[in-house]
């Protein structure tokens, strides 16, 4: 058995410890036994606690369709077609696990082992994706837990400092040890649960009213890492292929203000379902496009360019001399094997690290040699942005590419559930298979005619 089939039921434990045994403790200890109205809240709290854990474990994160761009729907045609057309326009990314386009914000879990809708995290302790659909449950889960945690602490701190008052009566007269023991473990327990979750609420609290998700969290933090580089480089950062790419500072696009994140992240307009833990699931159709913010041209994607995610197709076709090359001679099988291993060696080159390609670069044009020009270079509209260079080397393992990256917690995308192969190297439209690319533009061209007639 694996250790994640465990977390859940772990969870449940913890849940039914710090729950009832610890109702059986506090009407044991003095000052006095729960009254009924205590008694009444902390049950309630239990069962709602016990409600949104359940639907956050299993509620289904989504399964994004192939057609999903046919599947946003809307009571009004013309409406439906716009967004179709948006959707069509913004999928530039290509799963080929899933081998389908991924919708913004979607990511490959390599736990669900499927594209996730506006996945935020895999979390470990529900076994389950938190995405589009069972972010509404997991917060309420976080909430609901923490107010309960806060009620359980509250007790408990009355009976300790009722103990701490009295602390030099006779040990007779006080506690059997039984009893101190329960009540110091339960403490323990309670207290350490409370911070953690605590700060994981206020933390998706806080994510919620700016409408960005965990993942898009490092994506944020990457990209202002990318703007601090390419100042000592005139805007511009090299690819592992040698192509100049301009990093411009980019805006987060779908911060579209509080109460309509709030209302989009929660699934709804109406402040009272947002505790209600009986509240339904979102729809997944309103998970796969989301409104922007404008503050980008039209066409721009989130996130914004990497030069590690770039790739450059080469200028002069790989294969040119496909009928004469020096593996001609081989068999079919043989063929096939000498390709893979050419791929395993591009994969290596495109891996290659940043500081790596950065030293060689210096070392062949002594770009940072002599008198230090550029060293203070700023740019275009990050040129205000005062915070100093900070130190990459120690953010990469060893032999690491920029998939390696970590942000300031130490995190990489992998950490999030994350399948980095695919979701760090086969996302540019370059990679989507012919067929499907003249599929996507057939449809859009369907829809734009078929809205210029309506």
């Amino acid at each position: 058995m694996e250790l994640s089939q465990l977390a859940v039921p772990s969870v449940y434990t913890l849940i039914l410890f710090l729950g009832y045994p610890s109702q059986w403790l506090l009407m044991r200890l003095e000052p006095a036994p729960l009254t009924k109205n205590e008694l009444i809240a902390s049950n309630v709290v239990l069962v709602l606690i016990l409600i949104t854990y359940t639907k956050s474990v299993f509620v289904d994160p989504g399964n994004i369709p192939k057609d999903w761009a046919g599947a946003v729907g809307s009571a009004d045609e013309k409406e439906q077609r716009n967004r179709e057309r948006e959707a069509l326009g913004k999928s530039r990314k290509w799963c080929r696990k899933c081998e389908a386009a991924k919708p913004p914000r979607a990511h490959h879990c390599k736990q669900c082992k499927r594209c996730i809708p506006k996945m935020d995290h895999h979390c470990p302790w529900t076994n389950n994706c938190v995405s589009h659909t069972t972010f509404p449950h997991f917060l309420r889960f976080l909430f609901y837990t923490t107010a309960g945690l806060s009620l359980l602490q509250s007790f408990l701190f009355t009976r300790l400092h009722h103990l701490w008052l009295n602390r030099d009566m006779p040990s007779s007269l006080g506690p059997p040890l039984l009893l101190l023991s329960h009540l110091f473990v339960t403490l323990l327990a309670n207290s350490l649960t409370l911070f953690a979750l605590a700060i994981l609420l206020i933390r998706n609290i806080w994510c919620l009213a700016v409408n960005t998700t965990t993942i898009e969290g490092w994506e944020i933090q990457r990209h202002r890492t990318l703007l601090r580089r390419a100042r000592h480089f005139g805007g511009y950062l090299q690819s592992p292929d040698g192509q100049h790419i301009r990093i411009k500072k980019q805006e987060f696009p779908y911060d579209i203000g509080i109460f309509t994140n709030i209302a989009q992240g929660m699934g709804s307009w109406n402040p009272l379902s947002w505790l209600n833990p009986l509240a339904a699931t979102p729809a997944l159709q309103k998970g796969l496009v989301f409104e922007t913010n404008g503050f980008e041209d039209e066409g721009t994607s989130w996130p914004p360019p990497d030069p590690d995610r770039a790739y450059r197709r080469h200028a002069k076709a790989v294969n040119v001399d496909a009928f004469t090359y020096e593996d001609s001679g081989l068999n079919t099988e043989d063929s096939v094997a000498a390709f893979r291993a050419r791929q395993a060696e591009d994969a290596v080159r495109r891996r290659r690290p940043f500081i790596d390609r950065l030293e060689e670069k210096g070392a062949r044009d002594e770009h940072r040699g002599g008198d230090g020009e550029g060293d203070d270079y700023a740019f275009g509209d990050d040129a205000s942005d005062a915070e100093e260079e900070e130190p990459e080397r120690s953010k990469y393992g060893d032999g690491e590419g920029e998939e390696g990256w970590r942000n300031s917690e130490g995190e990489r995308l992998k950490d999030f559930g994350v399948d980095e192969d695919v979701e760090f190297y086969d996302e540019q439209e370059d990679e989507i298979p012919l067929s499907e690319l003249i599929a996507k533009r057939q449809a859009a061209l369907a829809s734009a005619s078929a809205y210029s007639y309506s």
